[in-house]
């Protein structure tokens, strides 16, 4: 069993996320590995919740969006939960990670879990005139 790091599920009500967002992020939490890396596909995460093709998509997209999981360029079917949520073998190994994930914000090199980027309504375009 890991130890979870309380810092972001602490705050995951913050970042705005859909009941699709929240199982595919559990799925992903159930099968990771100390320090939260996640080798398994959309199609196997999504028989674990039981959510549609798009709608796993798009949960993961917003997973993604907010930072909460990171995708690694070029690796197939590899996830990596971001250190404020993954899960660790010990409470120093989360410790640790912890410490390093914050001075990694701080310097710029891994991104820190965000709130979605707001949407503009189509009311707020203004609309052509014909002349």
């Amino acid at each position: 069993m890991l130890i979870q790091a309380h810092l972001g599920y602490a705050q995951l009500h913050r970042l705005e996320l859909s009941k699709a967002d929240y199982d595919l992020l559990s799925a992903m939490t159930e099968v990771q590995r100390p320090g939260g890396e996640v080798n398994a596909s959309q199609a196997e995460l999504r028989a674990r919740v039981g959510l549609s093709k798009n709608r796993t998509s798009i949960a993961m997209n917003h997973l993604v969006e907010r930072n909460i999981v990171l995708r690694p360029e070029g690796r197939y079917r590899s996830y990596f939960i971001h250190p404020y949520f993954a899960g660790y073998a010990s409470q120093e190994e989360m410790e640790d990670a912890l410490r390093e994930a914050t001075e990694a914000i701080k310097a710029g090199a891994l991104p820190a879990p965000a709130l979605p980027a707001p949407q503009r309504h189509l009311a707020a375009v203004p609309t052509r005139r014909s002349a």
